[in-house]
């Protein structure tokens, strides 16, 4: 290759017009009066040198310069490549080069050929997660992709820690024995050339990408002056679009903390996927909104490739119904030992008062209509973590249990099911409201479907999005 050029495809009265000039021409050769020819392929166009060319370079005049030009004006030669935005045209040597739709583009129109084909046949459709933790995410994809009608088979799922493959695997029924676990940091992942030759591609990404550098928790701890300052988490995703550009998925979805949606990681997230073709899409959902207990929110970014119709102005939301906290709690005896005055904690309080900290105990009893988020380390029992009051001694307070933890969430409670109360307490206080992603998905799922009626009648309009 001897030089490389990405350009749009011009018009002339209605009819695809490819102009030419300057160093492109000088670097191949094509000189005033030579003779050449275009040699037309399947989104290609083959230009050689050739004294018995039907065609002639012609030449422009700038300042004192003599300028090689190349005008192709032609529907029959350029209308093959008239679906694509962009067009990339290399040198190959001396007297040849080639035209083709830049690499951009032909995933673009590749991804929604072969999930439209797989639609119309009623084929299951492959989706891959990243950050997968617990599989909480990837379970509520498959739940609402099915109440939408859509069957959606786990062709693999990416997560550092391999405790947590073991765990998905053995208790999530998105796995299948197929299912590939990719045990391993997603940087390291996404720039393993040999393994992503055996990746198999998808139609549907889901990512829980780390927050920790984003969470405002996580900036104080480290004092980190930006999110992607974080030393293990601030980079990721740099990783991440190396791994969608490899699996060219039709449908991404990520999810993260709200703040997540300053941060230049967002930014480059959102320009990045315009530039491949896809449409964003954001939303914050709020627990509350979905009946959950625990209130929490949730960044979700949605990018569809351009063609498919989405708009997050059709999420359904179930109807407002009182919550109360003694709804999901379990029967735990009243002289169980796990009530406990937690005296030290309560000595804590009195000295962070006293300091003008505002660190504060959150206490909750069976008449609370929502409970404090639950986080990913509940199971340290820090001071400021929401916690039960006795029924009949108000001295007295429990941990809430990975079932009721759950519960709060709208998480089904097998999928932690076997794990210590300390693994399970990070896979769902790491996670989602499973109700409000699963609404999600199924909106996803309906907006596929009818993508894939309407191009049944009108099987072209998708790629001249």
């Amino acid at each position: 290759m001897l030089h490389y050029q990405i350009q749009c495809l011009g018009e002339n009265r209605g009819i695809p017009r490819l102009w030419l000039q300057g160093r492109v021409l000088e670097v191949a050769g094509f000189a005033p009066g030579m003779a050449y020819s275009v040699e037309l392929g399947e989104h290609r166009l083959h230009l050689r040198a050739s004294s018995s060319g039907e065609r002639v370079v012609s030449a422009r005049r700038r300042a004192d310069r003599t300028l090689s030009v190349i005008d192709v004006n032609s529907r029959r030669l350029l209308g093959p490549l008239s679906a694509f935005r962009t067009l990339r045209i290399v040198v190959l040597g001396p007297g040849e080069m080639l035209v083709t739709p830049t690499a951009s583009e032909a995933r673009r129109l590749e991804r929604l050929a072969g999930a439209l084909s797989r639609l119309l046949c009623g084929d299951t459709l492959a989706a891959g997660s990243v950050c997968h933790g617990g599989g909480i995410l990837s379970h509520a994809a498959h739940q609402g992709l099915a109440q939408a009608g859509l069957d959606c088979s786990l062709a693999w799922a990416n997560e550092i820690r391999s405790e947590l493959i073991d765990h998905a695997s053995g208790v999530n029924g998105c796995w299948e024995p197929d299912t590939i676990g990719l045990a391993a940091p997603l940087q390291e992942l996404a720039f393993d050339q040999k393994a992503l030759a055996r990746l198999p591609g998808v139609d549907l990404l889901e990512a829980g990408l780390a927050c920790s550098g984003a969470s405002a928790s996580g900036r104080a701890k480290r004092h980190l002056a930006v999110p992607e300052a974080h030393p293990e988490v601030g980079h990721l995703v740099a990783g991440f679009l190396a791994l969608v550009a490899q699996v060219n998925p039709l449908v991404i979805q990520i999810e993260n903390v709200p703040l997540y949606q300053d941060t230049g990681s967002a930014w480059i997230l959102r320009n990045q996927l315009r530039d491949w073709g896809y449409v964003v899409h954001e939303i914050v959902l709020d627990g509350a909104q979905f009946n959950a207990l625990e209130h929490r929110k949730r960044l979700c970014l949605v990018a569809v490739t351009e063609g498919v119709p989405f708009s997050f102005d059709a999420l359904e939301r179930p109807a407002v119904e009182a919550q109360r906290l003694g709804d999901i709690l379990e029967p735990i005896p009243l002289d169980d030992p796990c009530w406990s005055a937690m005296a030290a904690l309560k000595r804590k309080e009195v000295r962070d008062r006293a300091a003008g900290k505002g660190f504060r105990m959150q206490i909750f009893d069976a008449e609370s209509s929502k409970l404090a988020t639950l986080t990913k380390g509940y199971a340290k029992r820090r001071s400021t973590d929401p916690r039960l009051r006795h029924p009949s001694n108000p001295e007295l307070l429990r941990q809430f249990t990975p079932t009721e933890h759950a519960r709060a969430k709208h998480i089904p409670a097998h999928l932690v099911a076997g794990a210590s109360s300390t693994l399970a307490h990070e896979i769902l206080g790491q996670s989602i409201v499973h109700s409000a992603f699963v609404a999600v998905w199924q909106l996803i799922g309906r907006s596929l479907l009818e993508w894939s009626i309407a191009e049944q009648s009108h099987p072209s309009r998708a790629h001249r999005a």
